[in-house]
């Protein structure tokens, strides 16, 4: 089997570039913060091998992608209409689309406003949520900040998050990935105040070595990446929070109808923080859930953590799908 290539389209107002491998029924990985399309090479070569085109892009604001300015740039009427202008530009007319972390809004945001092009959905990491806030997300960030430092209001400000994060890349890299990994207790980070602290100063400090998912060569191709391009494209992606409560507006308390599959970790934080209310939640709303599963000891980034049982979920799954779609159509 050929490795994954990099190839660059040119969508409407943006270059997205995406690895791909495989030739079959597309399927679309999109990755959240901080990833990079790369962290799915072990879904590609799978997929590949199992007879699907697997498409990984980075997102817009990261790697090879352009980083256009300004937040709102970021909001969902953006970063959902990428991904259909890249099925477009794939000649694809149907594609199963699975996200992690902000990739899995883009996921669930594609399967309710535009089903039809969609022969499945998943998700890993971030269950559906079908109703949006009631109070505007800065406004509630800004009063979790008051009693812990909370990092999705440290990344509000412009320029803060990226004047610490750019100086360090790969110590960033490290100790995020360990972090929310299931190797550690990532709500220690809320035990610190905010009042002059950075992310940096807050996040726990991984063993000597290599981390225990990831290889060094892909941390340092990881951080590589993040060195040339900087963060400000990724952190803008939260600054967009509060343009998404709007845009989400006329689709409060929408179902997914199409066919889904979700994959927690039993120890990421996003797990613990949607709680079975949230489940419950996700349940009602998609009633075509064909796989939920969570994955014990498992933390936030399950392609790396545990590829293999990613990979079997996923295929199970698009193996039971619309056989017009199995059959590329």
């Amino acid at each position: 089997m050929t490795a994954p290539a990099l190839r660059t389209f040119a969508l409407p107002g943006l270059r997205m570039r995406a690895w791909v491998a495989g030739e079959g029924p597309t399927v679309v990985l999109c990755h959240g913060f901080p990833g990079l399309g790369r962290m799915y090479f072990a879904q590609l070569e799978a997929l590949a091998a199992a007879g699907f085109r697997a498409v990984a892009p980075d997102m817009r604001g990261y790697g090879g992608t352009d980083a256009p300015e300004g937040s709102a740039a970021y909001a969902l009427d953006h970063v959902v209409p990428d991904v259909l202008h890249l099925l477009d530009a794939l000649d694809c007319p149907r594609a199963v689309v699975v996200g992690h972390d902000f990739g899995a809004l883009v996921a669930w945001q594609l399967a309710v406003r535009h089903p039809s092009r969609l022969a499945g959905v998943g998700a890993l990491s971030v269950p559906y949520e079908p109703r949006r806030p009631k109070v505007r997300p800065t406004e509630s960030f800004a009063a979790l900040a008051r009693t812990h430092f909370f990092h999705v209001h440290y990344f509000q400000a412009e320029g803060v998050a990226e004047r610490e994060l750019d100086a360090a890349p790969r110590l960033f890299l490290r100790k995020l990935y360990y972090a929310l990994s299931g190797c550690t207790d990532y709500t220690q980070v809320w035990s610190h105040p905010s009042e002059g602290r950075g992310y940096l100063d807050v996040l726990p400090e991984p063993p000597d070595g290599p981390l225990p998912f990831l290889a060094d060569d892909e941390l340092e191709a990881c951080a590589a990446e993040f060195a040339r391009t900087g963060f400000r494209g990724a952190l803008s992606w939260y600054r967009a929070y509060d343009r998404n409560w709007a845009l989400l507006e006329p689709v409060d308390g929408a179902r997914v109808e199409v066919p889904a599959l979700y994959v927690g970790g039993a120890r990421d934080v996003v797990v613990r923080m949607a709680g079975e209310r949230g489940f419950e939640r996700m349940r009602a709303h998609v009633p075509d859930l064909r796989v939920d599963v969570l994955l014990e000891g498992a933390g936030h980034f399950l392609p790396w953590e545990r590829p293999a049982e990613v990979n079997d979920l996923l295929l199970t799954f698009l193996r039971g799908l619309d056989p017009a779609y199995l059959g590329g159509g």
